[in-house]
């Protein structure tokens, strides 16, 4: 875990907004000390950044990194990519007065800054022995509950379908955006406390749950996230060239980089969608050497789910917009040479509250492309659909008590995508934290 002197620089040079030690205490001298903060209710995760702006404002820095790291695993993770626009930063209170604490850029430097300290103040507890758990998924939700359990003094294994763990962060997230390095110690600090992770292991069948139970496993955390595509279907989506977001952003640390790239450089990439991972998607293509990148989106730009910032650094990027524009089919004999779009006005509102896309009858028009990337949405895997087959669902992801993650079998806990859908880390930390709560409770409850 430590890290040599002559590479800290470089480590500082990736800090998002150019923040040092003494800019990021100017910043945090800002803050109006507010009593009960809004920024830090506004933090789903509990982070507490009152508390740690405050301390970092009164030269407590150590102090301010510990707030950090007990409320929150993934401090540095949250402030990288968290929306904090829309979260902890929307509700400062300095936003009457001129502008919003930069909230996730200081919780982004504290945590590399504690790294170059070599200072960790989580410790791995003294006493073992209270029972075992077990986690199937090792994403933020996953490792997360698994660190508040271990804390507290259960024997904790997490069992990862893949070779690393990380779940999205590590294979939903392409690297200008989140450092294979951040992540990496992150997941390597969880680890230290004396959690088990176990990679290339299924949990696999109708009884897989059970099967858990049997060995000996008290509770059963489920966070396996969303990992199966949903596609367009149009004609012509087998043709060489047609990907899915998840497998092009995968590719970057599961061993196909290379072939991706090869497909991607020099030619013109669509990439069809609107929201983050669209974003994310169409940025990765560029940097890898796509010659064109084009977003196709079938609502307007205001519509368009990702953040403001990420679309306005995909259009500083040189990345392309077409929007009011629907894919209707892909062509090409066995590689793909164009997609077919149709444009679109907006119609009424449907149940998302944005304004229904309504396609315009003789509006057809050919794009010429090499490569098309559906970055549309994603949905449990068929795997996951089977060993969580006994419990109940809802709208397609498992049904879980908000407050507590409790499913449908008293033992079976769940959070993050499995149980919200798409959502954020920092929500996947939330769960991660109230599930491993309500596990203790629940096995204190029953003497075991």
């Amino acid at each position: 875990m430590e890290r040599s002197a002559e590479r800290a620089p470089l480590f500082l040079e990736e800090i998002r907004g150019g923040l040092n030690l003494t800019l990021a205490t100017e910043e945090a001298s800002r803050c109006l000390l507010c009593f009960d903060a809004p920024c830090s209710q506004a933090c789903p995760a509990g982070t507490d950044p009152g508390r740690f702006i405050r301390k970092l404002r009164f030269r407590n820095v150590t102090g301010a990194i510990r707030t950090i790291k007990e409320n929150n695993p993934f401090g540095w993770t949250c402030g990288a990519v968290c929306p904090t626009a829309k979260l902890c930063e929307l509700a400062c209170s300095r936003t009457a007065l001129d502008r919003p604490i930069q909230i996730g850029n200081i919780q982004r430097f504290l945590m590399e800054h504690g790294w170059i300290m070599g200072f960790s103040p989580i410790k791995k507890p003294k006493t073992t022995g209270r029972g075992k758990v077990a986690v199937v998924g090792s994403g933020p939700a996953g490792l997360t509950c698994a660190r508040e359990l271990t804390l507290q003094g259960y024997e904790v294994t997490v069992f990862e379908k893949k070779d690393r763990p990380g779940g999205n962060l590590r294979y939903g997230i392409p690297p200008f955006r989140l450092s294979e390095e951040g992540v990496h110690r992150e997941i390597e600090e969880i680890v230290s406390l004396g959690v088990i992770i176990k990679t290339n292991t299924s949990i696999e069948g109708e009884n897989g749950l059970q099967k858990l139970r049997d060995e000996g496993f008290q509770a059963v955390f489920l966070s396996t996230g969303l990992w199966e595509p949903i596609r367009l279907g149009i004609d012509g989506s087998d043709l060489e060239g047609v990907l899915s977001a998840t497998e092009f952003l995968g590719s970057l640390r599961n061993g196909q980089a290379d072939r991706i790239e090869k497909k991607v450089k020099g030619h013109t990439v669509a990439v069809i969608g609107g929201g983050s991972v669209a974003m994310d998607t169409a940025m990765w293509a560029k940097k890898i050497g796509a010659k064109d990148t084009y977003v196709l989106y079938r609502r307007s730009y205001l519509e368009m789910p990702a953040e403001e910032k990420e679309k306005i650094q995909a259009l500083n990027e040189g990345i392309h917009f077409l929007i009011l524009t629907q894919p209707v089919k892909f062509e090409g004999q066995d590689t793909l040479t164009s997609v077919i779009c149709r444009r679109t006005k907006l119609g009424d509102p449907d149940d998302s509250g944005r304004r229904r896309p309504e396609e315009i009858p003789g509006s057809e028009f050919e794009l010429p492309i090499d490569v098309a990337i559906e970055a549309l949405a994603t949905r449990p895997a068929t795997e996951v659909k089977k060993i969580a087959s006994n419990l109940a669902w809802e709208n397609g992801v498992i049904s879980a008590s908000e407050e507590t993650g409790q499913t449908s079998l008293p033992w079976v806990y769940a959070g993050g995508d499995i149980v919200r859908g798409p959502a954020l880390v920092v929500e996947a930390v939330a769960d991660g934290k109230k599930a491993a709560e309500a596990i203790v409770q629940h096995l204190e409850g029953k003497g075991e």
